[in-house]
């Protein structure tokens, strides 16, 4: 019979750390977008829903200045 594991929760990196993910930083914003360019949900990221919007407003700011692309091929 096959044992179930409850999955382990993921945490807010801005909440447990206490930093400010800034449009600037591009190597911590693309954790946050896959392969496509699309911003990952919250499932995926573990980010807290006020923390979520920021990112996704971050991310929006660095494509729209050209630091993230928008999609990539």
């Amino acid at each position: 019979m096959a044992e179930f594991y409850r999955k382990k929760k993921k945490v807010c990196y801005m909440c447990t750390t206490g930093k400010d993910i800034n449009y600037k930083d591009v190597d911590i914003l693309k954790k946050y977008i896959n392969d496509k360019g699309k911003i990952l949900p919250r499932r995926v990221t573990g980010a807290c829903a006020k923390h979520q919007r920021h990112i996704a407003e971050q991310i929006k700011k660095a494509r729209a200045i050209a630091l993230l692309p928008y999609t990539n091929k």
